[in-house]
């Protein structure tokens, strides 16, 4: 995405117009048309101001994806109770079949005690509750994959 799409996109994200955003920066709705379609670029002074206006950081507001941004949201608006209808294992595997199978192949017991330690020493050692020990050991291994790969 180019800056000027990341600008509208952010703006309408917020449900402001134009207008509303160009009275509230002092500025006119042709020099908002103007940063949104890449002809001009804001100053710093007025990105900052336009990123609190959107309620985002000024790196936020620079890297807007707007399909992030509604993941993110949807994420922060799913409570327990739709978060235990929805069978996580068959919706991945949407995406990425080997979970599909891989019971059939892995002594999934082997692991579950590997991992079951893993979760009790850091339940031990931090005084994480059994979800966040889960979410922590997840955060781990992802970076531990992603950095290695």
């Amino acid at each position: 995405m180019n800056l000027g799409n990341n600008l509208f996109q952010a703006r309408k994200k917020a449900g402001l117009s134009q207008e509303m955003v160009a009275e509230k920066l002092g500025v006119s709705r042709q020099t908002i048309s103007k940063w949104e379609t890449d002809e001009t670029i804001p100053d710093i002074y007025q990105s900052k101001k336009m990123a609190k206006l959107y309620n985002l950081t000024l790196d936020e507001l620079i890297d807007f994806d707007i399909d992030i941004k509604e993941i993110e949201e949807i994420i922060k608006n799913t409570d327990e109770e739709k978060e235990s209808k929805i069978n996580w294992t068959n919706a991945w595997s949407k995406k990425y079949p080997v979970l599909k199978n891989y019971t059939q192949q892995v002594d999934i017991s082997k692991y579950s005690t590997i991992i079951r330690k893993l979760l009790n020493s850091l339940k031990d050692n931090y005084g994480f509750n059994e979800l966040d020990s889960m979410l922590v050991l997840k955060d781990i291994l992802y970076h531990e994959w992603k950095d290695n790969k």
